[in-house]
C-alpha cells in the first residue's frame, strides 16, 4: 500500500534532531511542544518504528532515526525547491545586515544557512564593525537591521539574550598575572572599551595595551599566544580561550546584552522576514530567560509581515 509522508512531521524530527528536545523545537518551529511531540508521535507510527530514545527531557536518535535524518534533509530540501519554484516568491534582492564583529562565528551560521533555504532569491550582506557604528549607519539607511552588544537597550531595540563580558586569555595561561597587565581589546569605536577601562580605572590596575583594533583574528591571536588578555562575552569564547575565573586582581566586568534593531520606519518586509529567523534561532537555543533575557520583547513593538510567513 502507497503511503505518503508529510513534510511536516519530517520538519519537526529534524527540528528535534538540531535541538536535542521537543520544548527547542517547538520554539524553532513556533509550535507547542504538544504539537511537536504529537508530529513525531505520528511520524513513528507511519513508520512503525521508534525514532528516538527519551532519556529525561533529552531525545538521542535510535539506529532507524539515524537512517532517516538523510532522507528527511533531502525530502525537505526538495520540498522547498519545488516551493519556491512554483510560486516564483516576488522577495528577491538584497538585505543588508549588520552584526559586531565578535558575535559572527558564534550565532550567524544556522540564522544564515535557515534564511537561505528559505529565501534562496534573496541576498544577505553582511557589515562587521562596532556596535556605534553599526548603530549609525541604521540610522543612515546604510544598513537594514542591526544586531548589537551593548549594556542597555535602546529605543526601538529587542533584547534576544544578555550575556557576562568576562575575562579571556590561553588556555593555563599566565598574561592576567602580569603587572601591568597586557590588554588586546578594540579601538576607540569599541562598545566594550569604555567599560572595561572604567573597570581597570576603578580598580587602580594598572595596564598596557598589546592589540588595539576591531578586528577579531588578531585579538584572538594575542590571546591564544598567551600575549594578552581581554574582553568577550562568556558565549562568545572560542574553546582554544579560556575564561579567567576567580582572579582578585581582575575587576569583574558588567552583563551586556545582544539586541536587534530594525530602523523607526521604511523597513523592508525582507528585513522583517530575517529578523523573524534570527528571533526564532535566538528562542530556540536559550529557552530559559532572566531579567534582561525575553524573546520577542521590544521597545517598541513589530510583527512580520503576515506575507512572508510560510
Amino acid at each position: 500500500m502507497r503511503r505518503d509522508i508529510d513534510i511536516s512531521l519530517l520538519r519537526a524530527f529534524l527540528a528535534v534532531v538540531e535541538t536535542g528536545s521537543a520544548t527547542g523545537a517547538a520554539a524553532l518551529l513556533n509550535l507547542t511542544q504538544a504539537a511537536v511531540s504529537q508530529q513525531l508521535k505520528r511520524l513513528e507510527e507511519l513508520f512503525g518504528t521508534e525514532l528516538f530514545e527519551r532519556r529525561h527531557k533529552r531525545l538521542s536518535l535510535k539506529p532507524n532515526g539515524e537512517r532517516l535524518v538523510a532522507h528527511a534533509q533531502k525530502l525537505t530540501a526538495l520540498n522547498d525547491e519545488v516551493w519556491s519554484a512554483m510560486t516564483a516568491p516576488a522577495y528577491e534582492g538584497e538585505v543588508r545586515l549588520g552584526v559586531p564583529h565578535d558575535i559572527v562565528g558564534p550565532y550567524l551560521p544556522p540564522i544564515l544557512r535557515r534564511f537561505d533555504k528559505a529565501w534562496p532569491r534573496v541576498r544577505v550582506s553582511m557589515k562587521c564593525t562596532t556596535t556605534p557604528q553599526l548603530l549609525t549607519q541604521l540610522r543612515e539607511g546604510g544598513i537594514d537591521l542591526t544586531l548589537t552588544t551593548e549594556e542597555r537597550c535602546g529605543r526601538n531595540g529587542e533584547t534576544l539574550i544578555d550575556d557576562e563580558l568576562v575575562w579571556v586569555g590561553a588556555i593555563n595561561g599566565i598574561a592576567h598575572r602580569r603587572n601591568p597587565l597586557p590588554i588586546s581589546l578594540g579601538d576607540e569605536r569599541c562598545e566594550f572599551r569604555r567599560t572595561v577601562l572604567k573597570a581597570l580605572r576603578d580598580a587602580g590596575r594598572d595596564w598596557r595595551p598589546v592589540c588595539e583594533v576591531s578586528s577579531m583574528e588578531p585579538l584572538l591571536a594575542s590571546m591564544e599566544a598567551d600575549l594578552a588578555v581581554g574582553p568577550l562575552l562568556r558565549r562568545s569564547t572560542p574553546d582554544y580561550l579560556q575564561v579567567i575565573e576567580r582572579d582578585p586582581n581582575l575587576p569583574r566586568l558588567p552583563q551586556f546584552l545582544i539586541n536587534m534593531y530594525l530602523p523607526p520606519a521604511g523597513t523592508n518586509d525582507i528585513a522583517f522576514e530575517l529578523a523573524r529567523h534570527i528571533r526564532q534561532e535566538f528562542a530556540s537555543r536559550f529557552r530559559r530567560f532572566n531579567g534582561h533575557e525575553q524573546a520577542g520583547r521590544l521597545r517598541n513593538k513589530r510583527s512580520a509581515s503576515p506575507a512572508l510567513v510560510r
